[in-house]
């Protein structure tokens, strides 16, 4: 333990490790806020392999940053969903397995690092706008999900350090919020209580809401949780400091809804892909942290990395409303104030890499769609955008455009974890339901709030019966239609489509990328809660909710938004009354707890693999790493698509259709389409996800201009073929596969199979203009080179058509010193070409990874390493 310093707190005497020791305090104090917690972790660990004081240079003095370099962290927690958190388990386990079978002792391989794992991702929206629906739910939910949920049960036994909240606890980042994270925390280490700042890493990509309470948190792909699980150092690339410089205040009436999806649109033009986002100016001291909660958790929409708010006087006040303890919040204040990271008004304004300005007085009513968290607009425009999108995608036009509504959904931690906006949306369904309005009943309605915390506060309010007479009634504590799982839609509103209506659904979600939210949808379209209900009364997005009549009450009196939107000082009041600590300290259990605890589940050190079993099966990683070796020889390209390619898209999470690949194969084993669950469910069950790799209902394959779905061709004989039975064919052949794509490749959730599945299928890289962060990441931790395009390259420009054989020299070399490796392209007229790319890694630990083939060969080799080591 290096530069400790000392404080007071509670009557107790904690040590810190203090930065201002190395870097000196002027230094210090110019630094933003993220980067001094950045700078306190290595400097508590300085004198361990990697820590050096010159990584403390790195982020003082950001300007000498170039090339690799890197700083190595200790990341004290990991926080992940069931969706990425049950495979992360289960390749845990499969190390087990494998290291046994090498004689070694399979409890050497456990959690290094405490691990909450958090079940949100399961739900299905069955049911809706019916009383119980949360119950029938979460019902069909355990029955469905018996066999995943065993497995997490065995683990939950089998690894130390791991914290499972079972079905019905709510919301992964709501939960991290209210429940879960500390901001500072306490480890015993030689006779000392060492006080340090909250870190967190997360499977999934909204992991940076918790930055709004000042703990430095981020999204990473569940492959790097499992480095940081095994107990290796989390390796940072030194990321740009972007400030955001908030001033003015919010126009009355105007949500933090609207802020967020204004500043995702700003910052994604003003690029900030990895980058550290932080938030300050005058006008923070006003926002509490679930408003600050709702901006941070767009991170991932406008591309950074976080987006951090330092610990103030609202952490505290946050702190105390949600129930923590006294003596937390004391801590929390007493070590920040020590360590230079409470931010107070009088503070020095740190200096930053840039600095972009927003004036809130600017903001207006906003939504984002048809597609995209990032395209905002005026709900003027909302009718014009649905009949762009639909000759974009060249769909038939019929003479009218109805603009059916088929969903109305308020969900998503991003606005259910602000009491604000949900008990906005609770007085417009107030003030809707005394004047008699009700939504079309083609319209799917429902509630899945983040936490039970926000049921306790609107039934205290008297607005969840309000909310419920619209339909609003709960479906359930999880994430439910942001995460895909919509459920059936209703039978009336396809009948009312027929087969040229276009259908949408307006939802309080944070993304609403093609296909994501249900296939059936032509567009999706985001807003505030209070929004999602004034659209739900029209039943069209046909209409302008700011100044259109939203429907007629009983005396025939045309009703607008005007007349249901409360005043922000009564929502003020509401939050005030009614949103207070006992909401959060609750009182009864998750409605799931005893099923749970009775699970009955596999013990011992060991899972026991049933090869028969269509949920889980022992991953094929180690067995299958494809090995890099110096060049790719005689490669295919195994698709050709354009500029920001989700990861929804490479690897959907939402149903499974009867006709994909993925439902043929499960038809082929029995199982019928009620019985599919949806692909997150069958993320444990690698042979539907290799079939579900690029295969979304909405993906388009240039290599395929004419079909939508999971298609390519197969050359050299050019015939269609589903992207599974391509990589078959290719695999007979022995012929590795590349993939094409434009700018922004893998942007979206945070999900390991997007790398995973194209592992499988045998892509050994990917030539893109650019790569989405924790994308790039995955692909390297399994071994899947990332390749850049030269400046003035890319698909268009090269007349690339996906039909050539692509040889690609010195990898190695290009991967070790960051020169540019060869690609040699032959075409079908026989002609030859040659372009130059670039390897896409950031430091030294990534180039070491990716040569090792991924980190399933790197966690083996030192198993057996260890081993060998301790037999010596």
């Amino acid at each position: 333990m290096k530069a400790l310093n000392r404080f007071r707190s509670g009557g107790s005497v904690y040590d810190f490790a203090d930065a201002r020791t190395h870097i000196g305090p002027d230094v210090y104090e110019r630094l933003p806020f993220a980067a001094r917690i950045l700078a306190e972790n290595v400097t508590r660990h300085l004198g361990e392999p990697g820590f050096t004081t010159r990584e403390l240079d790195l982020l003082a003095d950001r300007r000498r940053v170039g090339g690799h370099d890197s700083v190595a962290l200790r990341i004290p927690r990991v926080i992940l969903p069931d969706s990425s958190g049950i495979p992360v388990l289960m390749d845990l386990a499969a190390l087990r397995t494998a290291v046994a079978r090498r004689g070694l002792a399979p409890e050497s391989i456990d959690t290094a690092v405490p691990v909450d794992l958090v079940v949100d991702h399961s739900l299905q929206v069955e049911a809706s706008g019916v009383a119980g629906a949360d119950v029938t739910n979460l019902a069909k939910e355990l029955k469905r999900n018996m066999e995943r949920y065993r497995f997490l049960r065995w683990a939950q036994s089998a690894f130390r350090s791991l914290t499972v909240f079972p079905p019905g606890s709510g919301i992964i980042h709501q939960v991290n919020i209210e429940q879960v994270a500390k901001v500072v925390r306490v480890e015993e280490t030689g006779g000392r209580r060492i006080a340090l700042p909250d870190m967190v890493v997360g499977g999934d990509s909204h992991t940076p809401m918790v930055a709004a309470l000042g703990v430095l948190g981020w999204g990473v792909g569940g492959i790097e949780a499992e480095s940081v699980l095994l107990g290796q150092a989390y390796v940072l690339p030194v990321p740009e400091f972007v400030g955001v410089r908030l001033m003015g205040r919010l126009p009355s009436g105007i949500t933090v809804t609207d802020l967020a999806l204004a500043i995702t649109a700003r910052l994604r033009s003003e690029g900030v892909v990895g980058s550290f986002v932080e938030f300050f100016g005058p006008a923070i001291a006003s926002m509490s942290v679930p408003d600050r909660a709702t901006l941070s958790n767009m991170a991932p929409e406008y591309g950074a990395t976080t987006g951090f708010w330092a610990v103030d006087a609202q952490t505290l006040d946050y702190l105390r409303m949600t129930g923590r303890p006294d003596e937390l919040v004391s801590l929390v204040e007493d070590y920040s104030r020590a360590a230079g990271t409470f931010r107070e008004a009088s503070s020095r304004e740190p200096d930053y890499d840039r600095v972009v300005e927003v004036d809130l007085a600017s903001v207006e009513r906003s939504v984002s769609g048809p597609s995209k968290p990032y395209n905002i607009r005026r709900p003027s425009t909302v009718a014009a955008s649905l009949l762009m999108r639909m000759k974009e995608r060249r769909s038939p036009i019929p003479p009218e455009v109805k603009g059916l509504i088929a969903m109305a959904s308020i969900t998503s931690c991003t606005n259910t974890a602000n009491p604000h906006a949900m008990m906005r949306a609770g007085l417009v369904a107030q003030a809707a339901a005394q004047r008699g309005l009700k939504p079309p009943s083609w319209v799917k309605t429902s509630l899945a709030p983040g936490s039970l915390a926000v049921s306790r506060y609107l039934t205290n309010a008297g607005l969840l019966e309000p909310l419920e007479q619209l339909g609003f009634h709960v479906v359930g504590y999880a994430c439910a239609s942001c995460g895909g799982k919509s459920g059936p839609l209703k039978e009336e509103v396809l009948r009312l489509a027929g087969d040229d209506q276009p259908l949408v659904a307006v939802l309080s979600s944070n993304r609403n990328f093609d296909g994501r939210i249900h296939p059936l949808l032509t567009a999706s379209y985001l807003c505030s809660p209070g929004l999602v209900i004034a659209y739900a009364l029209t039943g069209t997005i046909n209409v302008d909710v700011e100044n259109d009549p939203l429907g007629i009450d009983a005396s025939g009196v045309p009703i607008y938004l005007r007349d249901l939107w409360p005043s922000d000082a009564m929502v003020d009041e509401m939050v005030r009354r009614f949103v207070t600590p006992d909401v959060f300290r609750g009182g009864g259990e998750v409605a799931s707890l005893a099923e749970w605890r009775n699970l009955s589940a596999p013990q011992g050190d060991q899972f026991p693999w049933d090869p028969a079993s269509t949920y889980i099966l022992e991953p094929p990683f180690l067995d299958r790493a494809p090995g890099l070796g110096g060049s790719i020889q005689g490669a295919r390209v195994l698709g050709i698509f354009g500029d920001a390619l989700a990861t929804d898209h490479v690897s959907p999470g939402g149903e499974i259709p009867l006709d994909s690949p993925a439902g043929q194969y499960l038809q082929s084993l029995g199982v019928t389409k009620d019985d599919f669950n949806t692909y997150v469910g069958r993320r444990g069950n690698h042979e539907v996800m290799a079939r579900a790799t690029y295969a979304n209902s909405r993906i388009q394959n240039r290599m395929v201009p004419e079909r939508e779905g999971w298609w390519t061709r197969v050359w050299p004989e050019g015939g269609a073929a589903t992207v599974f039975e391509a990589t078959e064919a290719y695999r007979e052949r022995n012929i590795p596969l590349i993939v094409l794509a434009g700018r922004d490749f893998g942007i979206g959730s945070s999900r390991d199979w997007a790398a995973k599945g194209p592992a499988l299928l045998g892509v050994r890289a990917i030539i893109a203009q650019s790569f989405e962060r924790i994308h790039r990441s995955n692909l390297i931790g399994m071994g899947i080179v990332p390749l850049l395009f030269q400046p003035g390259q890319g698909v268009e420009l090269l007349a690339l058509d996906g039909s050539e054989s692509y040889t690609i020299d010195d990898l190695d070399i290009a991967i070790g010193t960051g020169h540019p490796a060869h690609v040699i392209l032959d075409r079908r007229d026989g002609s030859r070409q040659g372009f130059e790319v670039r390897v896409d890694v950031r430091s030294d630990a990534e180039a070491s990874l990716l040569s090792r083939g991924g980190i399933f060969q790197a966690a083996l080799e030192r198993s057996l390493a260890t081993r060998h080591a301790e037999s010596a």
